[in-house]
């Protein structure tokens, strides 16, 4: 599939590796068969850990006629650059300046989709950022309540949707509702639709006790909350089974039974997909306006300018990214949009 526009690729942070795995990308883009994409970042943060060629350009569509040349930059210069594995504060801004700039191309029809590399949040905090993450800053630039929002985890083999993401583990249970529940789910089944072309999506929701509370024995969470909200997206006509105990949910056969899984928390959908797909899982946000992908890793500010970063998970969120963005132009030349899907 190819998209009719450029994707616009944030450089994150510029003492972390994207700018390296960005690189990386474009230097394999015929081997993994990669369409045409601008970095949106510093220049010099690319040059620093690569000599891929570079081509500053003023328009994303300037990058599909030179994609084959060079790797197209739309540039966002730091004042001050930091040399790679020592992130700052403004290497922090530098990036923040390239996500919003991305977010604005896609959302204008500039570019058909946006692929962010990674950031540091502790720093960002540091320069005003007051978001949890990307994801919620997007949100809102897209005038998406972050309730309405859902982080798919997606590999080769597994896709997974949390409910609660960046919070303790203590407060999971309070966070959870009947209502949020079902919202994460109907969320990952139109995002099936919409960003997979999966017709009939299979949602398989997680309990959030061992066993599954084990009938309210083992905490009354699963009754109380988790099946109302399953009972209610059956009523809307969907394909959702559970809750099911979480340890039996993740083996071979178990995944042939669903398309997405919904887990309760961040480490309950995380340690599975990384567990099967460390280096190629990808992070999509479901349920905003633009297609948003993620490579599911962080900063590595350990290994940045060392050669040492893998660009698979760069690689597979561009090849998410443009997939979803094809499907949803078709879906769109259909009349179809898989939002309004009431069932």
């Amino acid at each position: 599939m190819t998209a009719a526009l450029p994707l616009a690729v944030s450089l994150g942070d510029p003492a972390g590796i994207g700018p390296e795995v960005t690189a990386k990308c474009w230097q394999a883009r015929a081997e993994m068969r990669l369409p045409p994409f601008v970095a949106v970042g510093d220049p010099r943060s690319i040059s620093q850990v690569s000599d891929v060629p570079l081509v500053v350009v003023d328009d994303p569509e300037e990058a599909i006629e030179k994609f084959e040349q060079a790797l197209p930059v739309l540039a966002i210069d730091a004042e001050a650059l930091p040399p790679p594995g020592q992130p700052s504060n403004e290497g922090a801004r530098c990036a923040l300046h390239a996500l919003e700039l991305a977010v604005g191309l896609a959302r204008s029809g500039s570019a058909g989709a946006v692929v962010t590399g990674p950031v540091s949040k502790s720093h960002l905090y540091h320069v005003g950022f007051t978001h949890p993450g990307q994801t919620e800053f997007i949100a809102e630039r897209c005038g998406v309540a972050s309730g309405n929002v859902a982080m798919m985890l997606a590999g080769p083999t597994l896709r997974c949707v949390p409910v609660t993401t960046h919070i303790p583990l203590s407060s999971v249970p309070s966070a959870l509702s009947t209502d949020l529940i079902a919202a994460r789910g109907r969320a990952a089944l139109r995002g099936l639709i919409r960003n997979f072309g999966i017709e009939n999506p299979r949602l398989a929701v997680s309990g959030l006790n061992p066993h599954a509370g084990e009938n309210g024995e083992l905490g009354h969470e699963d009754e109380e909350m988790i099946v109302p909200a399953v009972e209610t997206l059956r009523e809307e006509g969907w394909q959702v089974s559970g809750p099911h105990p979480a340890d039996t949910m993740f083996h071979d056969a178990a995944r042939q039974r669903y398309d997405a899984a919904l887990a309760m928390y961040h480490d309950q959908a995380l340690i599975p997909l990384k567990a099967l797909h460390f280096d190629e899982g990808v992070n999509i946000t479901l349920g905003l306006p633009i297609v948003r992908t993620s490579p599911d890793h962080g900063t590595a500010f350990d290994i940045a300018g060392t050669n040492r970063a893998r660009p698979t998970a760069m690689g597979e969120a561009i090849h998410y990214a443009v997939n979803a963005a094809t499907r949803r132009r078709d879906l769109a030349a259909q009349g179809r949009t898989g939002m309004a899907i009431g069932r």
